[in-house]
């Protein structure tokens, strides 16, 4: 997460799986412990608090610039100019590639992390270990689209003077029960919300991060966009 502030001051945060933004109104009471804070930063309107973040720097854009990982990032997925075209095509250009791994790279698409991973190859009805070279146009255009989907639903609200209280809940479901927010990610074993078989996790890619897919919705042979899996 990058935070711009006057002078070309440029604040660089990175949560990964620990980590997570809120924002708060001025004397609202924090759901986190202070002792987990790092960073606050304060305005008349809003309050915005950073807690158990791993990474957080504090740089100008030549600095950026040259910043290991931070050269060639691809599509911001919440940007306002967010291409999709360029998205899709930095996937087909990593066919090799397991579709979860894809996903991760930020020089492919910037800003998805582990949890929206698994969920957008879910609400996709991709397995999230096939090769990005097996999928069909459709299925490109639902991982991309989805992706913006989801996490433009999950950013933080501020519009004029309503502020929405953000607590680092991820939700994809659209479900108002807080225990069915998420399609698969962290319910191995528990069922499907849609078939009801078995969810299944297992490491994935270089860095052994845990996905999460249900077998039959998300057959490896085969893909199957589930239409409906954002509406709830």
């Amino acid at each position: 997460m990058q935070m711009h502030f006057s002078g070309d001051l440029i604040l660089l945060t990175h949560m990964l799986m620990s980590g997570s933004w809120h924002i708060y109104r001025p004397g609202e009471r924090w759901q986190r412990r202070s002792v987990d804070m790092r960073i606050v930063i304060k305005t008349s309107k809003i309050c915005a608090v950073a807690f158990n973040v791993s990474i957080a720097e504090f740089h100008t854009p030549d600095t950026l610039r040259r910043r290991d990982g931070f050269r060639s990032l691809g599509p911001d997925v919440l940007a306002a100019e967010f291409d999709p075209a360029q998205c899709i095509a930095n996937l087909r250009g990593h066919g090799e590639l397991e579709v979860g791994v894809a996903l991760l790279m930020q020089s492919v698409i910037a800003g998805l992390g582990n949890v929206f991973k698994s969920e957008i190859c879910f609400a996709c009805g991709i397995n999230p270990f096939r090769r990005m070279n097996t999928l069909s146009g459709e299925e490109f255009n639902c991982l991309v689209n989805t992706a913006r989907t989801f996490l433009l639903a999950n950013a933080a609200e501020n519009s004029g003077d309503r502020i929405v209280t953000y607590t680092g809940m991820r939700r994809t479901t659209g479900r108002s029960n807080i225990e069915e927010h998420l399609w698969v990610y962290g319910r191995r074993r528990e069922p499907c919300r849609h078939c009801g078989m078995a969810i299944e996790s297992r490491k994935q890619g270089l860095d052994a991060r845990t996905t999460f897919w249900c077998p039959q919705c998300q057959p490896i042979e085969s893909a199957k966009t589930f239409e409906n899996a954002t509406a709830g």
